[in-house]
């Protein structure tokens, strides 16, 4: 009489519950793929300096536009221009960290699960 060996048949690969991780990571594949694409589409908007400036980017990262409220512009002001500079720089600095962000959140809720996947032993969450 032979002996078996192994997990209980039915299940994929062993894994308990019939999961299989290849289905589940090209899924997740699938899912970062799309949402990596409409990232391209999204945008957020940073406004600093009280609404000196507006800059408005997409997820990747791309700016789409800048606004410079007129008002903030004072010619008489020896320093306008470096002030202006100043902000311009922070506000695309603060909307890149921003499009960084949504972007992550994006990909967390795809990847989030990665360590729950047996097998893995979450080397990959």
């Amino acid at each position: 009489m032979s002996k078996r060996r192994g997990g209980k048949r039915g299940s994929a690969g062993g894994f308990p519950g019939g999961a299989n991780p290849m289905a589940m990571l090209q899924k997740m594949q699938q899912d970062m793929a799309e949402a990596q694409e409409n990232l391209e589409h999204e945008t957020t908007e940073v406004s600093v300096g009280g609404g000196a400036i507006k800059i408005v980017i997409t997820g990747h990262q791309r700016v789409q536009s800048v606004e410079i409220n007129p008002d903030v512009i004072d010619m008489d002001d020896e320093e306008w221009l470096t002030d202006l500079q100043d902000l311009l720089v922070a506000a695309v600095n603060q909307a890149i960290e921003q499009s960084q962000a949504m972007a992550a959140e994006r990909m967390e809720a795809i990847t989030g699960g990665l360590g729950d996947i047996p097998g893995l032993g979450g080397l990959l969450g």
